[in-house]
């Protein structure tokens, strides 16, 4: 049975570019795949036909004699070259790893030999003056770094790493599994496509040791809880010479004896005396920057909130300064003397006599609590 043409079988032109016939190989092996038509018995014989053309066209020699002399051209009993196996890189075996990857959920190209260093986390405490002003400190991090000894070969000093003789140095292997081949890590070198045969003392063969270092972290005024500095180049070594990872440093803020913090703005209960309240006067207060006087208006009722502008936080991401807001809790005194008693008895029988004038809210409660139970 004579073979079909194989610009035909890919359903593209004879002028088409190597990109056009890899996307158009890519379609018919997704489509035809016989693990995605287990009830089609010509799916196989398809997909077979479409991988055929496909390592044929996607080669430049093949394609050269296939163009000139048609499949007599790349028939290996023709002598004229032949077909060969699964092609080299650029070939059938790279667009069908992608093609693998997408049926089987996988990346079925390897990634590079060459990996970057994992990245750190680092939690950091700090005070929230020290949030507020900004400082700078010194922390001390266990990490994997390249091996001083073999200055991360993983060979010992005088030696160096031969070629793996598995892989030929490439780092990757193909694995035949059915009528198709993928390309895996190779098991002997983990991918670094080097062989260590007399190892390091210090870091036995692995290029790295877990040590501790020492780095200063600057803390910028104006950071909030859970914010992230970045210390580039500060992780864990990489592997086979892969650039390192980075180090997070994540703020968390310990909690203050008289401050609560909210973005830029600062809150704190005011405790203030019966007297006070009830006739006014000045307090003083506490800020970051030390303390500040408050006029008390007379009268004044517990949850009252008085704000004095820009005391707060300058937020890191932002250039106006917060606000300070104190919230007043009228403090109820407490062991008190006889003559404090007599004098709290009668102030209460001189305001009975016009509760709604001297108490205006407790009248007000009274009479709502009256019409719910009415």
């Amino acid at each position: 049975m004579a073979k079909k043409d194989y610009y035909e079988v890919l359903g593209v032109n004879r002028d088409a570019s190597e990109d056009d016939i890899k996307k158009a190989y890519r379609k018919l092996a997704m489509k035809h795949h016989p693990d995605r038509n287990p009830d089609n018995p010509k799916a196989e014989e398809h997909f077979k036909e479409a991988k055929e053309a496909y390592e044929i066209l996607s080669d430049a020699q093949k394609r050269a004699a296939y163009d000139q002399y048609g499949h007599a051209g790349v028939d290996p009993q023709a002598g004229m070259g032949g077909a060969g196996g699964f092609g080299g890189a650029g070939g059938f075996a790279d667009a069908f790893g992608d093609i693998f990857g997408d049926i089987f959920g996988g990346g079925g190209r390897q990634g590079s030999s060459v990996y970057r260093g994992a990245d750190l986390r680092y939690n950091m405490e700090i005070s929230l003056e020290d949030a507020a002003r900004g400082t700078e400190t010194k922390i001390r991090i266990p990490v994997m770094a390249a091996c001083e000894t073999c200055h991360g070969t993983g060979a010992r000093p005088g030696t160096s790493p031969v070629t793996c003789t598995t892989c030929g140095g490439h780092g990757q292997v193909r694995v035949q599994q059915g009528f198709f081949s993928i390309q895996q890590t190779c098991p002997k070198c983990h991918g670094s496509g080097k062989m260590v045969k007399e190892p390091c003392p210090t870091c036995h063969g692995d290029g790295r040791v877990k040590q501790h270092k020492t780095l200063s972290v600057k803390i910028p005024a104006g950071v909030d809880e859970g914010d992230r500095i970045r210390l580039s180049g500060e992780g864990e070594a990489g592997v086979n010479g892969g650039p390192p990872g980075d180090l997070y440093v994540v703020v968390h803020l310990k909690q203050h004896a008289i401050f609560q913090r909210d973005g830029g703005d600062l809150h704190c209960e005011m405790p203030i005396s019966f007297t006070t309240a009830a006739l006014g006067g000045e307090i003083e207060i506490p800020t970051l920057d030390g303390h500040a006087k408050m006029k008390i208006p007379a009268e004044t009722q517990t949850g009252a909130k008085f704000r004095l502008r820009g005391k707060g936080i300058k937020p890191l991401r932002t250039s106006e300064h917060g606000d300070l807001f104190c919230h007043v809790v009228v403090e109820t005194p407490v062991k008190l003397t006889e003559r404090q008693k007599e004098l709290l008895r009668e102030m209460e029988e001189i305001n009975q006599q016009d509760a709604q004038k001297h108490s205006p809210r407790a009248k007000s409660w009274m009479e709502k609590v009256k019409d719910f139970f009415q």
